[in-house]
C-alpha cells in the first residue's frame, strides 16, 4: 500500500470511526483501525463486534492495499502532525506502516488485514430515510431515557416503529419514557418495527454534523442489523432481541391538574432545587395552585436537606383542574426539561403516586414528545 493524504483528512477520518474502537476486549485486533485503499479513496473502519463505522478520507493512491494498526497509537501521532501532506507506506516483512509528514516519521507495527473482523454489509432490506434535522431531534429527546445497566438489556435499546411515513421513537429505564413520534423523508412500504442500541443511534447523532441531505438507514430481512448510510460514513449495528414493554399502555390517559409553565423558568427552579436535593435523596416537589379566579396560578418547586436547609422557587403558570403536588427525581426532571426545546411545557398529574405527564404545551404539525416520569414517595 502506498499513498498520500492531507493530515487534517486523515485525523477527521480516525476521529469519526476512533468511537467503534473496542477498548476492553477480548480479541486484541479491535483495538485497531484498518486502513485500506479503495479508488481514489482510504477507508478507515473500525469496530467493538457491536458496531462499525467506516469512513472514506481522499487520497493520491499509488499502490493498493489493506493493514490494520493501533488505533490510539495512530491517532495520536497524526493528531500531533502539522497541517500537510502525510505520505504512508506498508511493508510486508515485518508487517508494519511507515508515515512521514514535513519533518516527522513514524514506523507502526501492524497487523493482516484479514485478521481483522469482517465489517458488516446490508445489502438487503427494508429501506427507509429521514432528514438530519429530524433525527438529530428525535435522538436527542429519546435516547438519554434508555437504560444504561444490562440487568435488562432490552431497555439499553430505543424501540423503532416504522408506519408509512411515520415513525416513533421509544426509550424506558424502568423509571421514565420517552416517546417521539416524527415524520419520515418518505414513506416505507413495509412497516416494521425494531430495538436498536441507544448508544448505537447517539453516536448516529455524533456523525450527523453538518449532514444536509436525508439520513438513509437499511434494516436486514432478519432484523439482526441496521445500517446508517451518510454522507461520508456508515455506521452497521447489530441490533437487540427481545420484546420491548408495550410502551403505549403506560402513558396515562387523562389528568386531573394540567399546568403550563415555561421551559426556561421550569430548569432554572429545577436546577436550584436540585442543589439541596443532591443531600435530599435527590426529590424535588412541585406543588401546582390554581388561581381562584379560574385563570393562571402557579407551581412552587421545592427540595430541601436534612441539618442543612431548604429552597422555594415559585412560577407564575396556567393551571387546569385543582391543587396538586407531586415529586420528582431531580435528575429525570432536570434532563427531559433540557431537551424538551424551548416554549411553554406543559406537567399532567393525577395524584402524588402516579406517574407525570411532561410535554410541549402545543405539539408541531411534524412531531410530539411524550415523557412519562414515575414520581418519587415523600412525606409531604
Amino acid at each position: 500500500m502506498q499513498l498520500s493524504c492531507l493530515q487534517e483528512n486523515l485525523s477527521r477520518g480516525l476521529s469519526v470511526v476512533q468511537r467503534a474502537v473496542a477498548t476492553r476486549t477480548t480479541l486484541p485486533i479491535t483495538q485497531n483501525v484498518l486502513l485500506s485503499t479503495d479508488n481514489a479513496r482510504v477507508k478507515l473502519a473500525a469496530t467493538n463486534l457491536e458496531i462499525a463505522i467506516s469512513t472514506w478520507v481522499p487520497a493520491q493512491v499509488e499502490g493498493e492495499g489493506a493493514i490494520t494498526i493501533p488505533a490510539r497509537l495512530l491517532t495520536e501521532f497524526v493528531n500531533s502532525l502539522p497541517s500537510e501532506r502525510i505520505d504512508i507506506s506498508s511493508s510486508e516483512q515485518p508487517l508494519s506502516m511507515e508515515l512521514s509528514c514535513a519533518r516527522f516519521q513514524a514506523h507502526i507495527n501492524g497487523q493482516d488485514a484479514e485478521d481483522f473482523p469482517p465489517i458488516p454489509t446490508v445489502d438487503e432490506g427494508a429501506i427507509g430515510r429521514i432528514a438530519p434535522t429530524v433525527l438529530r431531534d428525535a435522538i436527542n429527546r429519546v435516547a438519554f431515557a434508555a437504560a444504561t445497566e444490562d440487568s435488562r438489556p432490552v431497555l439499553t435499546g430505543i424501540k423503532v416503529e416504522i408506519r408509512g411515513d411515520s415513525f416513533t421513537f421509544a426509550a424506558a429505564d424502568g423509571f421514565r419514557l420517552a416517546i417521539y413520534d416524527g415524520k419520515m423523508s418518505e414513506p416505507i412500504s413495509d412497516d416494521i418495527g425494531f430495538i436498536l442500541p441507544a448508544r448505537a443511534l447517539q453516536e448516529v447523532n455524533r456523525l450527523l454534523g453538518g449532514q444536509t441531505e436525508p439520513v438513509e438507514f437499511t434494516v436486514t430481512p432478519q432484523r439482526s442489523q441496521a445500517l446508517f448510510r451518510l454522507e461520508n460514513a456508515e455506521l452497521v449495528s447489530q441490533l437487540v432481541h427481545g420484546s420491548f414493554p408495550d410502551f403505549r399502555q403506560l402513558i396515562p390517559e387523562s389528568y386531573e391538574t394540567r399546568a403550563v409553565v415555561k421551559q426556561d423558568a421550569f430548569l432554572r427552579a429545577t436546577r436550584t432545587a436540585s442543589i439541596f436535593a443532591r443531600d435530599g435523596s435527590g426529590i424535588v416537589r412541585l406543588n401546582m395552585t390554581a388561581a381562584e379566579n379560574g385563570t393562571g396560578g402557579r407551581v412552587a418547586v421545592s427540595s430541601r436537606a436534612e441539618e442543612l436547609g431548604d429552597n422555594t422557587g415559585e412560577l407564575d403558570a396556567d393551571v387546569e383542574g385543582g391543587d396538586a403536588k407531586i415529586a420528582f427525581n431531580s435528575k429525570y426532571l432536570s434532563e427531559v426539561l433540557d431537551v424538551i426545546g424551548d416554549g411553554d411545557v406543559a406537567l399532567e398529574t393525577t395524584t402524588p403516586s402516579s406517574p407525570g405527564v411532561i410535554k410541549p404545551a402545543i405539539d408541531s404539525d411534524s412531531h410530539s414528545y411524550t415523557h412519562v416520569v414515575m414520581p418519587m414517595f415523600v412525606q409531604w
